[in-house]
């Protein structure tokens, strides 16, 4: 007689079917990565469409850069699904409980510092991420991102980063760990509700402090000079309404020459946040490229970033960035973050209370190894990590469909504006500093682009024409 899945132990049955959602998930993601690929090898000149747009060489790179990426993804896609597949099977996470629970016990601490065990636990296990997902950062910071032309990290650079970033993300995350499982174990019945405020709290302090005590830590925040650009764009940000109290320039071009552009902060507190490598004006990847006389560099320029001459310029004029700016103070404006952020909470009150509801099912912890205890941390990270993983990949595509919705509202608000033309150029010259590949496979981008494909943005814009 043949055993089936359904004649297993319930705990077996629960083992078995996240091990094949997991790789099922995997599988699809593959599925749409190989679509996606074979766009990259078969495209090899610009269409018809794209004549005016793009120009045959930044055609062939950016082909060959998302090319070089996707590869790149695929290994290391691979690597992952089979890394977490094995310590699943072999018993990892029981494992370095374990190991956890013998450090602890040899500093005093018995079992029931449960507490303790789990800072200690999480303390392994993101060094352990860390150290296995190095080789793959090396890889794609020094190989990929060098051979197109992104890079600007040192070795040196690169690695005090990645030490600093570990420190800092345990600096947060165990006290903050340590909090929530505090009040999961002393708050009774709704422990749930206050385990959502406490997280809700923490997400808000979070983001208002960021860009002015954790970003600072990493990259340097200067104020942009008074000039034409300051005052336009707080005339901009005042017709609309937009509390704007600072405006600043980060040295993004000491890790990498991709641009961005952002804004933060509650109520009446907002500042912008423009990467150097968005500025036609500031960037100094223009700069390098220039015929000037060499000028003595310090030793902490020097060995920490190596600005590359660009055979064009890089970034936006003062038109195209306030235009770029229309679009981030739609999303404002729209109410798009006010919005997100109602959901994320909507989501995590959802999960805390379908937690609070399977935390105290024994046979959840029985199928991942843990057939004595039931420690809390394990538990939110086999309910929210494995148990919800279904519920977790339609949530996220459900907010891929809204964020590209969201895109297109706010480049109508730009246009709104008055800045369709410049916006136009801008996503142009974006899409060309960037290499972003403008043809995509339906299906890849439906479930993948969190922004529309840049033809579909340019149309939205209307008939306006490049000069």
């Amino acid at each position: 007689m043949v055993e089936t899945i359904f004649d297993l132990p319930v705990e077996k049955q629960i083992f078995y079917a996240v091990l094949g959602f997991s790789w099922t998930v995997y599988l699809w993601e593959a599925y749409l990565s190989y679509r996606q690929r074979r766009i990259y090898r078969t495209t090899t000149h610009v269409p018809q469409e794209l004549g005016k747009i793009m120009d045959s060489e930044t055609f062939e790179k950016s082909r060959l850069y998302q090319l070089d990426k996707s590869n790149f993804s695929f290994w290391s896609g691979l690597y992952s699904e089979t890394e977490g597949t094995l310590i699943l099977l072999l018993g990892g996470i029981p494992f370095l409980w374990a190991v956890a629970g013998s450090v602890t016990a040899r500093f005093g601490f018995g079992p029931e510092y449960e507490i303790t065990q789990s800072l200690v636990f999480l303390t392994l296990a993101t060094l352990f991420s860390a150290i296995t997902g190095l080789p793959w950062s090396l890889y794609n910071t020094f190989v990929i991102e060098e051979k197109h032309g992104f890079n600007q990290q040192t070795l040196g650079f690169f690695l005090k980063d990645a030490v600093k970033k570990f420190a800092v993300t345990q600096c947060i995350l165990l006290p903050v760990t340590s909090l929530l499982l505090y009040i999961i174990k002393i708050g009774g019945d709704y422990f749930f509700i206050y385990a959502w405020l406490f997280t809700l709290v923490v997400s808000l302090v979070l983001v208002t402090i960021y860009a002015d005590y954790i970003a600072p830590l990493f990259d340097k925040f200067t104020p942009l000079p008074d000039g034409e650009l300051k005052t336009d764009i707080e005339a901009m940000a005042k017709s609309i309404s937009f509390p704007l109290t600072k405006i600043y320039v980060v040295e993004g071009s000491k890790r990498s020459s991709h641009s961005n552009a952002y804004f933060y902060g509650f109520f009446k507190n907002k500042r912008i946040v423009l990467f150097d490598t968005l500025l036609e004006d500031y960037s100094p990847l223009n700069k390098a490229g220039e015929s000037q006389p060499e000028q003595p560099e310090s030793d902490e320029t020097s060995s920490e970033s190596k600005a590359k001459p660009k055979n064009k310029k890089q970034g936006c004029n003062n038109p195209e960035i306030l235009a770029v700016l229309g679009h981030e103070l739609g999303h404002w404006k729209l109410g798009h973050t006010v919005k997100n952020i109602v959901i994320s909470q909507m989501n995590s009150f959802l999960c805390f209370s379908l937690f609070a509801v399977l935390i105290g099912r024994k046979e959840l912890f029985v199928a991942f190894g843990f057939d004595d205890s039931q420690p809390t941390l394990i538990g939110l990270m086999i309910i929210f990590q494995f148990i919800f993983s279904p519920y977790n990949e339609v949530l996220s595509f459900c907010l891929t469909v809204l964020s590209r919705r969201f895109e297109f509202q706010a480049d109508a608000f730009a246009r709104a504006m008055g800045k369709a033309s410049e916006l136009y150029s801008a996503l142009i010259k974006l899409n060309k500093d960037n290499l972003g590949f403008p043809v995509a496979d339906w299906l890849f981008s439906m479930w993948h682009y969190s922004h529309p494909p840049l033809l579909e943005r340019l149309r939205a814009l209307g008939n306006t024409k490049q000069d």
